[in-house]
């Protein structure tokens, strides 16, 4: 015998993701009311910017990282730079209370000085527990204006077999919890583990299920940290925060445009600047290459900050078209400040930082702005008239783009000029 549930004769059903109950009836889009969702304003611009605005109140938001990246301490700075106008409720299952207090102590006197905030953190509310459901029912009677939840991989609850972190556990908690944030109107911050693959640990269901995810990235021995959108449904998925991990927190780049230039006075061979794309920011970053002569039989090609494929074939293009000798060369090729770069727009940078390091030529001030095709041409990226303009404003006006030359040739060609005046120069000083 199996015991059937059988749906009402009044047709309604309970939303899985509210918990209300709605009548089953289809309605017209024109008949559907709508009304734009209220935003938490943040005391940090660079997130308000990925989360296009503030955080959306009744959103679910996830944030995954690396461990140690800096996760836990941007959500305690977020929750004590909320708590002085807003009742904020942050949930620990990794720490003790105590644990947190003491991060809380060495990040506050920090904020206060940088924020202004002469109140006292009297509604900044600390829980440390991993039953799924007694937080549901805390978040319920407490009524708090934002929730944080660090991690979710800690939660648990009996209604669910199998051990905290497992696929069922973490499906359920998400669900309980992204229902009540519906439900009483009130966001959710959860932070999720990151596998060593790099995904967010757990099930996929779970990046699909929430309304934002936010993918905290920086090296380990760096203080860059950057703050990607990956999902958005209130917001633009392409946008990027800069952080710096200090001793006192997280704190905000002021002139993030200009972090990742080297300050060297004098310009030396193998150093091009490229203006690469994160999300509507331009940036000007430093490409450095060194070409030297190895006696190997297979050339090293050793890559930081780029891929290292794209490099290859840039090699290629070189070697065929240009008949330079990099076949005989071990060549290095370096992204400045840590940087992780995948726009094509900066193939003409790689190209002529390898040249540049080859002849042994200073390439002053300049940057390259294009894509090189696998037959030598210069093709137009995206946001071209941004990067350039960038570029202009930081003092920057020899800017090399498809626009003005078609082949990688022609600017090959300039620079063999600038070389033959400059050695030229050399022969009549001595």
């Amino acid at each position: 015998m199996k015991e059937f549930r059988m749906n009402p004769a009044t047709q309604k059903i309970v939303n899985n993701r509210t918990g209300v109950e709605q009548q089953i009836k289809p309605q017209k889009l024109h008949e559907v009311a709508y009304q734009e969702k209220s935003r938490i304003q943040t005391n940090y611009s660079e997130l308000n910017n990925v989360l296009g605005g503030g955080i959306v109140r009744g959103s679910a938001t996830l944030i995954a990282g690396d461990p140690g990246v800096g996760k836990s301490t941007l959500l305690l700075q977020l929750a004590l730079s909320l708590s002085s106008k807003s009742k904020v409720l942050y949930i620990s299952g990794e720490e003790s209370v105590e644990q947190v207090k003491m991060r809380a102590e060495r990040i506050k006197n920090q904020e206060l000085r940088i924020k202004n905030q002469g109140k006292d953190d009297e509604s900044l509310f600390l829980l440390s527990i991993t039953d799924a459901d007694a937080i549901v029912e805390q978040i319920v009677e407490m009524k708090p204006d934002l929730v944080v939840i660090d991690s979710i991989q800690t939660i648990e609850s009996q209604n669910v077999s199998g051990l905290s972190g497992s696929v069922a556990q973490v499906r359920y908690a998400a669900l309980q919890f992204i229902r009540c944030a519906k439900q009483y109107n009130i966001p959710v911050v959860i932070v999720g583990h990151v596998t060593k693959e790099g995904m967010v640990a757990g099930p996929m269901v779970l990046s699909h299920m929430v309304d934002t995810v936010l993918f905290l990235e920086g090296e380990k021995f760096a203080k860059t940290r950057i703050l990607r959108s990956l999902k958005n449904r209130f917001g633009p998925v392409d946008e990027v925060g800069i952080f710096f991990m200090e001793e006192e927190g997280m704190q905000e780049a002021t002139n993030p445009e200009q972090l990742f230039l080297t300050q060297a006075k004098e310009q030396v061979p193998g150093s091009v600047l490229v203006a690469t794309l994160e999300g509507s920011r331009a940036f000007l970053v430093e490409l450095q290459a060194l070409a030297v002569t190895t006696r190997l039989p297979m050339p090293r090609r050793v890559v930081s900050g780029v891929d290292g494929r794209r490099v290859e074939l840039l090699l290629a293009v070189l070697q065929k078209h240009y008949h330079l000798p990099v076949d005989t060369m071990d060549i290095f090729v370096n992204v400045a400040g840590g940087m992780k770069l995948s726009d094509p727009g900066i193939d003409l940078g790689i190209c002529l930082a390898v040249y540049s390091s080859l002849k042994n030529i200073a390439l002053t001030r300049t940057v390259g702005i294009a894509e090189v095709g696998l037959l030598g041409e210069l093709r137009v990226v995206s946001g071209l008239e941004k990067r350039v303009k960038e570029a202009e404003k930081l003092g920057f006006k020899n800017t090399i783009t498809a626009k003005k030359y078609k082949t990688l040739q022609e600017v090959l060609n300039q620079f063999q000029k600038i070389q033959k005046a400059q050695s030229i120069g050399v022969s009549e000083s001595q």
